[in-house]
């Protein structure tokens, strides 16, 4: 269904608001900009602001329902003859490859992670984003396996999710020593490797679609 135009002038002042108030956090950190700042900055009201986030760190971590369901919708959106695991591994290798910023490699990765690690808050809602990922994953798991019983979601869940947050965070690490992001993703593709051989094959092979 095409975007309406009240749908997309709502998308476009949610972006504004969010990409000022990152401006204002990267410049003068998460603790001391106010909601009030941003919403004078950004020529709305304090409560437009709380309509579009709820919560102050939704302004920086604004892509946290995309993080929340990210491996869930490779999962679903896996091809026939392949598992969830392979489904994870090959979306995450394409987004190393290219270099995407959706993975940290962009210039300026380790003034957007300073702001993170000056701030508890920061730091406690992502934390809290990566387990609403586990969590969401073992969901669609148990979805697409059927009455499971088992412990098997839960474990495989675990394991691929384990996977990608050690490339991610590694990615992160490399990046805050402001590296270059192409020589980070060549290092990040290598690892990924590495990652795939520790896997197991019950984890490699769970969930594995049905070909036609």
């Amino acid at each position: 269904m095409a975007e309406g135009l009240r749908e997309r002038k709502k998308r476009q002042t949610k972006q504004r608001i969010s990409d000022i108030a990152t401006g204002l956090f990267l410049k003068h950190g998460f603790v001391t900009v106010t909601i009030a700042e941003i919403a004078d900055a950004a020529d709305v009201s304090v409560n437009t602001v709380y309509n579009y986030f709820p919560a102050k760190e939704d302004l920086f971590l604004d892509r946290g329902l995309e993080m929340t369901d990210r491996l869930s919708r490779w999962v679903r959106g896996r091809r026939a003859g392949e598992s969830a695991a392979d489904a994870v591994l090959r979306e995450l290798r394409t987004l190393v490859e290219s270099v995407s910023p959706t993975v940290g490699l962009f210039e300026g990765y380790a003034d957007f992670m300073k702001v993170i690690t000056d701030s508890h808050a920061l730091r406690s809602r992502l934390w809290a984003l990566q387990q609403e990922s586990r969590q969401d994953l073992e969901a669609t798991l148990r979805e697409e396996a059927g009455a499971d019983p088992s412990h098997l979601p839960e474990l495989v869940a675990g394991q691929i999710s384990w996977a990608y947050g050690t490339v991610f965070g590694w990615i992160g690490a490399e990046m805050v020593k402001r590296r270059p992001p192409r020589e980070v993703s060549r290092e990040a593709l290598v690892l990924l490797d590495e990652m795939e051989e520790l896997l197991g094959e019950q984890v490699l092979n769970y969930g594995t679609r049905a070909t036609a």
